[in-house]
């Protein structure tokens, strides 16, 4: 069962998707407001979001980069907007896929099992080992001295590029392009606070460092202790 995430504001087909979505076994939560799912995607943890693009509060468009700087969660561009310029944009400024209204429940279902096949694929390797942490993307669970780590989805992502690319310093601005695909610059605050949750429930401190190892003025690695 996957976790989806509508934000449409015509009650209707909101509705009618959920519903739909709900039958064909998944779990389901919908709004009707840009901000309102802003703001989910932010405290949740969704493996997809379908989002139109003419919201009452705030364009769908800005939604989007709203979301993409908080989380790497597969977007789905729902819309009556079909001009090519547009799907160009909207693909380009991170969404996953874009279909045009309207659509069959059924459609909107294939796309979405499309898209997590995809990112089942991409997520198959590892487990990558690092001193005792381990990350098994395709279990997406992480351990420490064989314990469980319980992490969000984006400190899972974080953990698992460190982990695969383990020794080599990786900087701000990759982890932001590829962990929160923004590639816009700035923001570097989001990352230094996942770093910082991540470092609590390693069991260390930037002062006082072991896995996360911080080269000042380049960027951040994963090592084991003793290396």
């Amino acid at each position: 069962m996957s976790s989806i995430l509508i934000i449409e504001d015509d009650a209707a087909i909101r509705q009618g998707l959920a519903g739909f979505l709900a039958d064909a076994g998944q779990s389901v939560e919908s709004v009707g407001s840009g901000m309102q799912g802003v703001q989910l995607v932010a405290e949740g943890d969704y493996d997809v979001v379908v989002l139109d693009l003419g919201l009452p509060d705030v364009d769908g468009g800005q939604a989007l980069k709203m979301i993409r700087g908080l989380s790497s969660v597969p977007v789905i561009v729902a819309t009556a907007r079909d001009d090519e310029t547009e799907i160009v944009r909207i693909l380009r400024d991170g969404a996953d896929d874009y279909v045009v209204k309207p659509f069959s429940g059924a459609q909107l279902l294939a796309r979405i099992e499309a898209i997590l096949r995809r990112a089942t694929a991409t997520s198959a390797s590892g487990p990558w080992i690092v001193g005792e942490v381990s990350v098994d993307t395709n279990q997406r669970v992480a351990t420490l001295g064989g314990r469980p780590l319980d992490l969000t989805r984006k400190e899972f992502d974080l953990l698992a590029y460190l982990a695969e690319r383990a020794g080599t310093v990786v900087s701000k601005r990759e982890l932001l392009a590829e962990v929160w695909r923004q590639p816009y610059g700035g923001a570097d605050k989001t990352v230094d606070v996942h770093l910082s949750v991540l470092r609590r429930k390693l069991g260390e401190s930037a002062a006082d460092a072991r896995y996360l190892q911080t080269v000042h003025g380049v960027g951040i690695k994963l090592v084991a202790p003793d290396s």
